[in-house]
């Protein structure tokens, strides 16, 4: 199947704050110089953010990675797990053709489709809520038909109970995901044999599901309002290091008090920030000579090239007699706080001076 970009692209696309820090945390995850392992990640925020992925959020992806954009590109339109182009508002439902699905009905699923969402895969409904398309297995065989809608499977689905859950998403309301026909999972229809000893949440049914309901998440995208935004590494979205909660322990036993130990020293007070120093800066590139190539730097793309010539920088040699208080100064006004350490850019252009 052809991908292509859609045809009416956005001027613009920048992460919220929130998402801005955890993509950023991202790429702390990566060795140093690959970064560009954090693109499927990255590209799978933005298009959490907006419900699609569009030239400039791909291309925004590619700058914070140091990437060419054919290379971002090349992924985004390699993966059908990525929307290239909008989306319903509510929810772009995904429904199974593969064998076990549509032996059982996938056809029907496909007409509710087309008579209350659109005609044809991926356009809008009409008043922009939905969007459907059809795919390739989902995993879920033992309850077909199936549909997986934003983050959660309906299962067991017939043409009237699909048209339903359609209703119930465009009124607002979050129908429980899961088996629809009563099933408790994927046990045969005649009933569980073995393993019964099962715990159903309200109303008999598979608790997750409940509680995915009862806060709306199955249908609710990432927007960067989720807390804690915490790395799975150790390191809080925002930079800062934080060790990641530690799961909860049993109490144990209560112990004969032990004798009193001498109390621990302080610990370090925290360094202090380095104080910030105006560079030199240049309002076009120095006389006689043509700018240097700063994306021969890894780490900087045609974005950031852009953006630290707007600041004043043209040549390598300016990069390479920054000291901690010049690096503080550029990061304060950089987007991407932190990487010109991460990335070496001084060291980088010290060698392309040549020196």
């Amino acid at each position: 199947m052809l991908r292509r970009l859609y045809h009416d692209q956005p001027e613009s696309f920048a992460f919220t704050p929130a998402n801005q820090a955890w993509a950023e945390a991202q790429i702390t995850k990566y060795p140093e110089g690959r970064a560009q392992s954090a693109v499927i990640p990255l590209l799978w925020r933005a298009q959490e953010q907006e419900g699609w992925l569009s030239k400039p959020a791909i291309e925004a992806v590619a700058d914070m990675l140091g990437m060419q954009y054919i290379r971002a590109l090349e992924v985004a339109t390699f993966y059908f797990m990525f929307q290239l182009q909008p989306v319903g508002s509510v929810a772009h439902v995904q429904v199974c053709g593969t064998t076990s699905c549509m032996i059982c009905g996938a056809e029907d699923l496909i007409a509710v489709c087309k008579d209350k969402i659109a005609a044809n895969a991926h356009d809008l409904s009409s008043d922009g809520k939905f969007s459907w398309e059809e795919v390739e297995c989902l995993g879920a065989c033992a309850n077909a038909p199936m549909v997986q809608i934003g983050k959660d499977y309906y299962e067991d689905l017939t043409a009237e109970k699909f048209a339903w859950i359609l209703d119930e998403l465009a009124a607002g309301r979050v129908p429980t995901p899961g088996p629809q026909n009563g099933r408790y999972a994927s046990e045969p229809l005649s009933g569980l044999t073995s393993l019964k000893d099962h715990e159903a949440g309200r109303d008999g049914l598979n608790a997750s599901a409940r509680l995915a309901a009862d806060i709306g998440d199955t249908v609710k995208r990432i927007d960067g309002t989720e807390v804690p935004l915490l790395a799975p590494w150790g390191k809080q979205s925002g930079g800062e290091d934080t060790p990641a909660a530690a799961p909860a322990k049993p109490k144990a036993k209560a112990k004969p008090a032990a004798k009193a130990k001498p109390a621990a020293a302080p610990a370090p007070a925290p360094a202090a920030e380095v104080e910030e120093a105006e560079p030199e800066l240049l309002s076009a590139p120095r006389e006689g000579r043509e700018a240097d190539d700063l994306k021969k730097i890894s780490g900087v793309g045609p974005k950031l090239e852009e953006l630290l010539n707007s600041m004043g920088f043209w040549h390598f040699d300016q990069i390479a007699a920054w000291g901690p208080s010049e690096i503080a100064w550029v990061d304060a006004r950089l987007k991407f706080k932190g990487r010109i350490e991460r990335d070496n850019w001084v060291a980088q252009a010290t060698e392309l001076t040549g020196n």
